[in-house]
């Protein structure tokens, strides 16, 4: 053709083919490369050629190589994307122009399937396609055989085919996440807290998925509907702590994932409320009937006015029986505890110095509860904490206003200090910094000086000897045996329901935990202080008390 001609003839389909490269090009820049390199292309063809029976399907077919060449160049610059494949795989599913259309996302979905490589084969594709090194370059760097790198890179290609060949399915995770509820610890916590472990939803919802079945990296993200690369780091951080289990390439949740029903929580409920109204009322009539209220051994001297700097204020019975009662509640009877499965069987020892079972639950969206059921709103504990000679007992519940000093961590960090302090006290005035520490934490209260020094209260329950400790508990012990066999009964039907809940792996950690039911248990202290509040017999703390509130100082 002359050249007039074939000037003619381009300028007729510059628009269509600037549109045919902007709907399958990243950007309007690269659109305008490619249309320039099929209108040079079409135009040096054309100036050779005089036998070109249908112009448009020439023209096409220009485009079409060229945009093949787009694509692979593309591919050679994206890290991750380096094989030559891409171009063939993509042109070879595609000929004609209605499903022209299709070539970005076939393209997108070659991308995509680059993240569902191992991460040793992405390390050795990225360093050989984009950062041009030897292949005995890569091995020497990752200390592993040369034929190791070879054989990578073969089975990378391999991957890739068919993966661009598998429809991906994921499941409802992808549109309903769940989110984890009610995270408790039994045993102690560790330097991380549990927001550490479950710190977003990708971590909850990668444990949730495998809570049943152990599944590679590459299943866990086809259920959430991520890239592998994401659920890699974070899998490999959960099983390092314990949370996960691996299996050789596969991963397996080691903690309690409970996801209670209605029917559930009202059995449990029922049962606690059963408990707590024999025990708690009994319990309550006997202290407050008896002499041992009155007894020297039980000390207190909180007050919810100023500290008098000649006399220590009367020991308050309502305050000092939210410390005794849930106690008692969770300290006596542990012979009459069933008790075949031992901590050391089910806890796990964490690289953070945490040595604990972890236990998290999922609501169901459609659970729906009686209004009067009973919820652990902000309750951490019994916690204690052992020092050379004394012990201090602790519990936070809703009724707990400590601010910064709520819960495990601040509990673990700050135990140990207070009862070394509390000895030194015994013999000597503390500085001026010590007892305001101590104050911030509800321990103790202070006002002005005696004779150049602190006149200082101490807040807390302390029970000065091991014998007041054995009276107290043996109140707890006889009720408890009073009503063993009522408790028995109980919760036999829960317990055995609660195992039917959790897979087998997880069984005998579900075990220890239900072993401790009316004993040290939450929930059971909790529906204890509920029912004495509902008929009266405790009264509500006072806004002073809050802080100091259900601390005991015991002694070993």
């Amino acid at each position: 053709m002359n050249r007039q001609d074939v000037e003619k003839t381009i300028a007729e389909y510059l628009k269509p083919i600037f549109g045919f490269a902007l709907k399958r090009c990243k950007s309007s820049q690269d659109a305008e490369d490619l249309s320039q390199e099929i209108a040079v292309k079409a135009f040096r063809a054309l100036l050779v050629k005089d036998d070109v029976a249908d112009m448009g399907k020439f023209i096409w077919t220009v485009a079409h190589h060229s945009l093949c060449n787009y694509y692979r160049d593309a591919a050679k610059g994206m890290v991750g994307v380096p094989l030559d494949e891409v171009a063939e795989l993509v042109a070879d599913s595609h000929s004609g122009n209605d499903s022209d259309d299709n070539h970005a996302e076939v393209f997108g979905r070659f991308q995509s399937e680059i993240a569902y490589l191992s991460k040793l084969q992405r390390k050795i594709v990225i360093a050989y396609y984009f950062e041009n090194r030897g292949q005995s370059d890569i091995a020497k760097e990752l200390g592993i055989p040369l034929g190791t790198v070879k054989w990578h890179l073969f089975e990378a290609r391999k991957e890739l085919k068919r993966g661009m060949e598998t429809m991906r399915k994921t499941s409802e995770l992808k549109f309903n996440p769940v989110k984890f509820q009610l995270c408790s610890i039994i045993g102690s916590a560790g330097k991380r807290p549990l927001d550490d472990f479950f710190r977003s939803a990708l971590t909850q919802n990668i444990c949730y998925c495998v809570r049943n079945i152990a599944k590679t990296v590459n299943e866990i993200a086809d259920d959430l509907g991520v890239s592998p690369v994401y659920v890699e780091g974070e899998a490999e951080f959960l099983a390092e702590y314990g949370l996960l289990q691996k299996q050789k390439d596969k991963y397996l949740v080691n903690f309690i994932i409970a996801e209670p029903t209605t029917e559930l929580f009202v059995m449990k409920d029922k049962m606690y409320k059963c408990a707590a109204n024999q025990f708690a009322n009994d319990l309550y009539d006997e202290l407050t009937s008896s002499e041992i209220l009155d007894s020297p051994d039980i000390q207190c001297n909180q007050t919810d006015g100023a500290v008098n700097l000649a006399e220590s204020p009367l020991v308050d019975r309502n305050f000092v029986l939210w410390s005794l009662i849930p106690y008692i509640a969770a300290c006596s009877g542990n012979k009459l505890m069933e008790k075949h499965i031992s901590f050391k069987e089910v806890a796990t020892i964490r690289p953070d110095g945490g040595h604990n079972i972890v236990k998290v639950s999922v609501m169901p969206k459609e659970l729906i509860l009686p209004e009067d059921i009973v919820n652990m709103n902000g309750w951490c504990g019994p916690m204690w904490e052992n020092g050379d000679r004394r012990i201090l007992w602790r519990i936070d519940s809703e009724w707990s206003e400590r601010g910064d000093h709520y819960g495990y961590m601040a509990f673990a960090n700050d135990a140990e200090r207070i009862l070394s302090l509390y000895e030194r006290n015994l013999e000597e005035d503390l500085s001026k910094d010590e007892y305001v520490w101590l104050a911030e934490r509800g321990c103790v209260k202070t006002n002005g000086d005696l004779n150049g020094h602190f006149k200082a209260a101490w807040q807390i329950v302390i029970l000065a000897n091991k014998m007041i400790q054995d009276k107290l508990l043996a109140i707890g012990e006889r009720l408890k045996e009073k009503y063993d066999s009522e408790f028995k009964a109980l919760k036999t039907p829960y317990i055995e329901a609660m195992l039917k809940t959790v897979p087998a792996h997880l069984r005998k950690a579900q075990e220890y935990e239900l072993q401790f039911i009316f004993h040290s248990d939450g929930m059971f202290l909790l529906h204890c202080l509920k029912t004495l509040l509902k008929n009266g017999k405790l009264k509500e703390p006072t806004k002073e008390q809050r802080k100091s509130l259900s601390t005991l100082i015991l002694n070993e």
